[in-house]
């Protein structure tokens, strides 16, 4: 079987991250891996007030979506690193404002694949 893999903070989930998922998921016809940054990765990268759900009801939350069978968590780079090695996936999913060249854990996939993002859908706008 096919696996893909994808990752993020999926903080608050919108329709973006749906989309996302669905993409993987119908497009790649595989399994669908997405790992989740820890608490602490989320507030170093987002600021005060973030994450607003903790990892726990994250991981609850992304684990319900039809798309997705399996969910992981990592809490540094070298902990995403290893999980993708060990999931091993066939394909990567990154958002098209990422540089392929610079996606952690592509050296252990097959192919790295844009995602162009849903326009208007962005946790860190809709928090605004």
């Amino acid at each position: 079987m096919i696996t893909v893999w994808t990752n993020g903070c999926f903080d608050i989930l919108h329709r973006g991250h749906i989309e996302l998922f669905k993409f993987a998921k119908e497009s790649l016809q595989g399994e669908l891996a997405v790992g989740l940054d820890s608490d602490v990765r989320v507030k170093v990268a987002k600021g005060k007030g973030r994450p607003r759900n903790s990892l726990e009801d994250r991981m609850e939350l992304v684990s319900s979506i039809k798309y997705v069978d399996r969910v992981f968590s990592f809490g540094s780079d070298e902990e995403l690193r290893a999980l993708i090695k060990s999931v091993s996936p066939e394909y990567m999913i990154v958002g098209s404002d990422y540089n392929k060249e610079d996606v952690i854990g592509s050296e252990f996939t097959r192919e790295v694949v844009l995602f162009e993002k849903i326009k208007g859908y962005s946790t860190s706008n809709y928090l605004k």
